[in-house]
């Protein structure tokens, strides 16, 4: 039974693949607009090498139609009698191209106005322009490539530090969709047996071993629980880690800003509520990217413009994932350090926010002689439940130090060890969804029900893996993803 719905299942399925590419040959620009040195342009489909010879005029003579596959040659687009440009012209004879198909890619010149007079010609000559991302798109129809290593790409093309470039090329070349593919051949065949055993029902015997199964289903469980939990770092490192900087006014936010980036982003001044509104910029460290974000003074005003930005600082605390919290070492200068007034503004935040991390921050120590700071210190080491750090963000000391304290937040122990990293929400939904119906599974076979019902919580589970790489998906699903490239990709 299994086997005669698996071979018609995937008969539709690649019927349903052969329906959807395309016919069309497609251009794009694939370069950025704009001038430049050269760009590329880039043309895919059943015509593209015929119409590209057309309009190429080779300086050696020679035909592009007969020309072996990743060859370049040098030459000159024309129209009529009129030349465009002196350029380069690489041929890729499908399937051995990144589309899967015949593909033309000219390096030109970067004038905008020679980019638009090859592309109309082609145009002309029965071309049509690409959509958004319709060159991967005709790559994942063709095989080149599976859905997840796919969206991939457009991952590797927007990653903006070494983290996400490395999540990005570890899911481009197969990674992620490999493990997810492993485990779906292995559950495949177990339900295969499973439903084999309906047909022989009134025999009463068994095919799939019931304890190796109850492996299988533990080992399983367990892959896609350690890549669930590494969807929280592969999110953040993707998206970047949004860091609050907050505190009473005239504490040194804005400096330690400026300090971190190592430029004058936000104006600093000796006057208190100075900054009235969210500053936010980003910093790369250790290939983490962070979002630090400079929030007005927390403090109790009738100045209305003011109240608003207070109002905004506790929104931003919301959004951060992490809080830095300033204090100025200015209070305790030749004054009792009053160990209660910081516990109480620190625990002001910490019980609203108990789950974020909240960093002590206890800025201006260059104001500070010897005998002071030891004092500072020894009070601090007494506050339980947060991490704490002396910075003069002034003078830049400290800094260097809380940029590694900042790195210790985030696991990077999967990433250092090469291992596989989750940062697609698409594919963390389809992996929950995944384990729940194997949770069934081992459900079942515990409480030992029938096989026909084990099977259906097993189909279940195969969608789910399915829809990852892109065995089960729709035209709305390829048209949500894709629509998120950039046009040329």
């Amino acid at each position: 039974m299994i086997q005669s719905n698996i071979y018609y299942g995937f008969a539709y399925f690649c019927q349903q693949i052969e329906s959807m590419i395309p016919s069309d040959t497609i251009v794009a620009l694939a370069t950025p607009s704009g001038a430049g040195a050269i760009a590329v342009i880039r043309v895919s489909g059943k015509e593209a090498i015929p119409i590209a010879n057309s309009v190429f005029k080779s300086v050696q003579g020679k035909d592009l139609t007969t020309q072996k596959t990743h060859t370049i040659l040098l030459g000159h687009i024309i129209e009529g009698n009129r030349t465009l440009d002196e350029v380069l012209i690489s041929k890729f004879k499908g399937p051995h191209s990144y589309s899967g198909e015949d593909v033309i890619e000219i390096s030109c010149h970067g004038s905008p106005y020679i980019q638009q007079q090859i592309i109309q010609l082609f145009l002309r000559k029965g071309c049509r322009m690409a959509e958004a991302g319709e060159f991967t798109l005709r790559a994942f129809l063709n095989g080149k490539l599976d859905l997840s290593q796919a969206e991939a790409v457009a991952d590797l093309i927007t990653s903006e530090n070494e983290a996400s470039h490395q999540i990005a090329m570890q899911q481009m070349r197969g990674g992620f969709s490999n493990e997810i593919q492993l485990l779906r051949d292995e559950l495949l065949n177990f339900a295969s047996l499973i439903e084999l055993e309906l047909d022989f029902a009134e025999e009463d015997v068994e095919f799939a071993d019931r304890a190796k199964f109850k492996e299988l289903l533990n080992r399983i469980q367990e892959v896609l629980k350690r890549l669930i939990d590494s969807f929280a770092v592969g999110n953040v490192i993707k998206n970047g880690i949004p860091v609050a900087i907050v505190g009473e006014p005239n504490v040194g936010k804005s400096t330690l800003l400026n300090a971190l980036l190592n430029e004058e982003r936000a104006i600093v001044s000796e006057i208190a509520g100075t900054t009235r509104d969210a500053i936010e910029d980003e910093l790369t460290i250790g290939g983490i990217g962070f979002r630090f974000i400079d929030t007005a003074g927390i403090r109790d005003t009738e100045d209305v413009v003011e109240s608003i930005g207070i109002k905004k600082t506790f929104k931003k605390i919301e959004q951060a994932q992490l809080v830095l919290f300033l204090h100025s070492a200015e209070e305790f200068r030749n004054a009792e350090i009053d160990l209660k007034s910081l516990q109480l503004e620190v625990g002001k935040i910490a019980l609203k926010h108990p789950d974020k991390p909240l960093v002590i921050l206890v800025n201006k120590i260059d104001l500070l002689n010897a005998k002071e700071k030891t004092a500072l210190e020894n009070m601090l080491s007494n506050v339980e439940g947060s991490a704490f750090q002396l910075i003069s963000a002034k003078t830049g000391g400290g800094v260097d130090m809380l940029k590694k304290l900042l790195l210790d937040y985030v696991n990077t122990g999967a990433l250092r060890n090469n291992e596989t990293i989750v940062s697609n929400t698409r594919h963390y939904d389809a992996m929950l969804k995944a384990l729940e119906e194997i949770q069934k599974v081992q459900n079942g076979l515990d409480d030992s029900i029938s096989g026909d019902l084990l099977a259906i919580d097993i189909r279940q589970a195969l969608y789910h893996f399915g829809e990852i790489t892109g065995e089960i998906t729709s035209d709305d699903l390829l048209g949500n993803i894709f629509a998120n490239f950039c046009i040329g990709k």
